[in-house]
């Protein structure tokens, strides 16, 4: 007797009616447009200001074509040392 083909896990499933969710995976590091939008300042601002303010960048690539990223984690702790008492 042959043996049989095993089925992957997916085939045998019987709830056919059932969309697959697809869960939604928020972004770690944010470019310096989205950072300067978020801050309603303009990029050049942010490339000056962000060292200065303990925003520290993550650089990709090499030359011109090099991208500034920032955590958006620090982002935000950031923001929250900023407010006012």
């Amino acid at each position: 007797m042959p043996a049989q083909p095993q089925s992957h896990p997916d085939e045998s499933r019987t709830d056919f009616d059932s969309p697959r969710r697809r869960r939604s995976v928020e972004p770690v590091l944010m470019d310096t447009a989205e950072v300067a939008a978020m801050l309603n300042m303009s990029t050049s601002w942010v490339y000056r200001e962000a060292s200065k303010l303990g925003l520290r960048g993550y650089k990709l690539g090499r030359g011109r074509n090099a991208k500034v990223l920032y955590k958006r984690s620090d982002i935000f702790k950031w923001l929250e040392q900023q407010k006012i008492h």
